[in-house]
């Protein structure tokens, strides 16, 4: 038997305590290499430089973007995880399209993975080919 309230709802954060802002707890003794970057990480980099290369206030790429500045800022910092529409809309606000976007995204998915895992992966046989498939899957 539990000792939950029946109407309570349990939560299960996504990150430990020790990622989060604020908190002071000791970090998991998880070595740093295991941790891969997070899609929505690079995505709200990849908006940010851009913007910032442009010169290009928050203010200013939200508004042309129809979508909030508070919203936007938090894309820009991997706290929300966008939706395709909501990235098409702020890719286009900076001249960019989704596959642009998404693109970048990708070739810096693999830069930083690569440089987290300098041995090759598991999964994978030494002799393996490379695909002419260079393709980039999402799944909601």
């Amino acid at each position: 038997m539990s000792d939950q309230a029946p109407n309570q709802a349990r939560v299960i954060p996504l990150r430990p305590p020790a990622a989060r802002p604020g908190h002071t707890a000791a970090p998991a003794a998880r070595p740093a290499a295991a941790r891969e970057p997070l899609w929505r990480d690079l995505v709200g980099d990849v908006l940010r430089r851009e913007r910032q290369a442009q010169e290009r206030t928050l203010k200013d790429v939200a508004d042309s973007a129809r979508i909030s500045m508070p919203y936007l800022s938090e894309v820009e910092r991997g706290r929300k995880e966008a939706s395709s529409e909501v990235l098409a809309a702020a890719a286009h606000a900076l001249g960019l399209s989704l596959g642009d976007l998404l693109g970048r995204a990708q070739g810096e998915l693999i830069r930083l993975s690569s440089r987290h895992s300098g041995r090759s992966h598991p999964n994978r046989s030494r002799t393996t080919t490379s695909s002419s498939y260079d393709g980039l899957c999402l799944a909601a």
